[in-house]
């Protein structure tokens, strides 16, 4: 076996490298190519994952991520996005808590990390899947076959693993692949003494199930290491022929080989990870509590259609692109629903073939490996010739025997690293929220570079004359990968660069302009935002978000009758957008449409229970009618669902100091303070409160505690000039009455108080001069 295994390997061109020394190379490799992320900031997904949740902040009790989302949501909550991650939310936390507070670097920083320990222990996976039995019970060994070395090159620098490196939320699918990592490598431990039943090692069993658990709470895909550890005990540590024994048990011959299995142990072994399996599955339906989540059709068109073949024949095209992506990672988009993937509806689409191409490429890799007896003869003979071809001499019968169960072994394994993990994302046994997605392309990528790896090695036995020439173009595919993770990497590190990079991948996609056009709203250019937001809207007439955001910018502009439209349609389209009520409401509003604004203010109320902003825009619109009680009570509501809202505190204390009542407005705005200590515009209410009721004192002291906060406020300055005139303290009046128009000079009334003031000095002063 050892003579089959170095034919071929050693005409890579990679140099013999202990363990050790391979896995500090990989770790290496995978710092370099996304080192430029580490000073990137929260981009897409880490606003609602991080930004927003509560779970991370340690002033919320730690409990609540055992019974939260990814997202912050709770699990029984019907909006909830049913993603059970606590241990990836705990790291978020540990995260927080070491900073204190949130900023990204320590995040990216250990996205990387992760991302380095997982290339060199992949070393240590593709060693045993490509060495064999020989790796597996090794003491100490000096060199491993170069193609794990190669294998994990690939693996470490694949640009497909981009967003799961430098997207912090990709810290799920680097903590499902470390613990997938460490639950495989255990359970190989469990054969360490031997294959024999009485040698193996139950415990490391148990910790390898343990292991899965773990990953299985980072995210849901971990669970697929069961199948790769199934996989490796029957392929390669107890060596069956699964089409033989198969064909053997179907046509009732040679039961022999089922009593050898269960000698050695297989079959136990084999219900014990069946039975882990389903109680896991089991506990984690019982933990999501209402059933799957709900998504919608822009999510993943394709599991919607009522068609059954176009339902299947979507879901392949799906397949061949993420093989495409692969193979080929240089078409990379943060999002791909909303038209990036139209919907294949005839057989006559020119996409048709490369699902035909993706078939034909596995069901002749999976003949190769364990079906067809022809295709075995032919490879074998293939196989015999290139090595009679090398050394010059025969090769005797035990050594095709193990040449070909490498071969066989190699190609079927590396098939389960890359199907396996890929089969929660298949929509067969259940729909999934998205179209394409990289991050869940991590694991299965793993299965991709072996193979890609033993094809490289191959080509390089075959080729060997040449092999200046292929160690160029393996330098140059390396090369490649480096710049496309470094280029994708530097894409990721803001929002504005990510976005406008799916512009030219994915121009089709709604979701791409309308994050472009958020972005750049939220950087004050909205007349560049409306552009995107209105693209959006035409390539998804019914994009709701999009028709809001759009709304909102038109009402800034005072365009409301087409932000009314805008708005209203959102409503019709779906009439439990709470934001879009709300929105609408206050066009409304400003259109003098009362009746309708109260209306719409409601709605979003009843879809919304707790929703302190729009009591807070309903009170304004009851100070409009002259409704002074129900604005109050409003504004009440706002500050009890939300004891911060500043505007609607402030908004209290200036209603009652309007309309006389004094003294209840010195008591709102005291209660304010108490919540806000450090918020200047109700200290600048208050003050003005108590100047009319003459403590001049208290309210002196709340307007020089405003000014220190905001000491460039025209305003506080005026006002406070108002004070000290009414006190007598005139020269200081004067004062600030002048640091006011400095401030704002077009202030008229702090002008003409300025003047009366001015004439009053001019008569005192001419009073008192002898």
């Amino acid at each position: 076996m050892a003579q089959t295994e170095v034919d071929w390997d050693h005409h890579i061109p990679l140099p013999k490298l202990a363990p050790v020394k391979a896995k500090i190379t990989l770790a290496l490799v995978a710092l370099l190519c996304f080192i430029n992320s580490y000073d990137g900031d929260f981009v897409f997904d880490d606003s609602e994952a991080i930004v927003n949740n509560q779970d991370l902040n340690p002033a919320t009790p730690l409990n609540n991520i055992w019974g939260n989302d990814f997202w912050g949501s709770n699990l029984s909550s019907n909006n909830s996005h049913k993603s059970y991650r606590p241990l990836t939310v705990l790291t978020f936390r540990f995260n927080y808590l070491m900073a204190g507070g949130l900023h990204p670097v320590g995040f990216h920083i250990l996205n990387i990390g992760l991302h380095s320990l997982i290339s060199a222990l992949m070393f240590d996976m593709f060693s045993i899947l490509l060495g064999g039995l020989t790796y597996v019970n090794r003491k100490r060994l000096n060199h491993v076959p170069k193609a794990s070395l190669l294998a994990g090159i690939l693996f470490a620098a694949h640009p497909i693993h981009t967003e799961s490196v430098a997207g912090i939320v990709g810290r799920a699918d680097l903590l499902c692949a470390l613990f997938f990592q460490l639950s495989f490598l255990t359970y190989c431990k469990a054969f360490r003494g031997g294959t024999e039943r009485e040698n193996i090692a139950i415990h490391w069993i148990a910790v390898s199930l343990l292991l899965c658990s773990a990953a299985m709470l980072c995210k849901e895909q971990g669970i697929t290491v069961l199948g790769v550890n199934a996989a490796f005990d029957v392929l390669l540590i107890c060596n069956v022929n699964v089409f033989e024994l198969s064909h053997r048990l179907f046509l009732k011959k040679k039961t022999a080989d089922v009593s050898e299995l269960v000698r050695t142990g297989l079959l136990t072994r084999l219900a014990l990870l069946s039975l882990s399996g389903a109680s896991l599955l089991y506990t984690r339906w019982k933990i999501m509590g209402t059933g799957p989540p709900a998504f919608t059709e822009v999510d993943n068109p394709a599991s919607f259609a009522e068609n059954v073949f176009l339902r299947i024949v979507n879901y392949n095209y799906y397949y061949s692109l993420n093989a495409w992506l692969l193979l080929c990672p240089w078409w990379l988009c943060f999002d791909w629903s909303m038209g990036c993937v139209p919907l294949i509806k005839s057989a006559f689409d020119w996409r048709m073939p490369w699902l035909l191409l993706l078939w034909s490429f596995l069901i002749g890799l999976i003949n190769q490996a364990i079906c067809s007896q022809d295709s075995q003869r032919r490879s074998l003979r293939l196989c015999l010739f290139l090595l009679q071809t090398r050394t010059g001499s025969p090769v005797r019968s035990r050594s095709q025997c193990s040449l070909w169960r490498q071969l066989v072994r190699t190609l079927t394994l590396g098939l389960v690293l890359l199907v396996v993990p890929f089969l929660p994302a298949c929509n067969i046994f259940f729909r999934v929220g998205f179209v394409v997605a990289e991050r869940v392309l991590y694991l299965s990528s793993a299965g991709y570079c072996m193979l890609l790896a033993y094809a490289l090695g191959c080509c390089c036995c075959r080729w060997s004359k040449h092999k200046g020439l292929l160690r160029a173009l393996l330098l140059a595919l390396l090369c490649v990968y480096v710049a496309r993770c470094s280029m994708r990497s530097h894409q990721w590190r803001s929002e504005q660069s990510l976005f406008t990079s799916a512009l030219s991948v994915c121009p089709l996609n709604a979701k791409v302009h309308y994050n472009v056009g958020k972005n750049l709203a939220d950087r004050g250019n909205t007349s560049a935002a409306i552009k995107y937001y209105r693209e959006a809207v035409r390539l998804h007439p019914t994009y709701v978000h999009a028709m809001n955001n759009l709304g909102n910018i038109l009402k800034e502009r005072n365009e409301l009758v087409e932000a009314e439209d805008l708005l209203a349609k959102a409503v019709h389209i779906q009439p439990d957008f709470a934001a879009a009520w709300m929105n609408l409401g206050i066009v409304q509003n400003s259109l003098r449409k009362f009746e309708e604004a109260e209306q719409s203010y409601w709605n979003a109320i009843r879809f919304r229970k707790k929703y302190p902003d729009c009591y807070y825009n309903l009170g304004r619109l009851y100070v409009d009618l002259n409704r002074h009680l129900d604005a109050l009570n409003a504004w009440r509501n706002a500050t009890m669902l939300k004891p911060d809202h500043s505007l609607a505190w402030n908004n209290m204390v200036i209603l009652l100091d309007n309309t006389g009542n004094l003294a209840q407005a010195e008591v709102i705005g005291r209660e304010a303070l108490k919540l806000l200590p450090k918020d200047h515009t109700i200290m600048f209410s208050l003050a003005n409160v108590l100047g009319k009721l003459q403590k001049y004192e208290e309210s002196e002291g709340f307007f020089l505690h405003a000014l220190r906060i905001n000491p460039n406020s025209a305003s506080c300055h005026g006002n406070l000039a108002v004070l000290y005139h009414r006190w007598g303290k005139l020269e200081l009046a004067k004062k600030h009455y002048e640091l006011s128009l400095k401030l704002d000079p077009e202030a008229l009334g702090t002008r003409d108080n300025y003047d009366m003031l001015q004439r009053k000095l001019d008569q005192l002063y001419r009073t008192t001069a002898p």
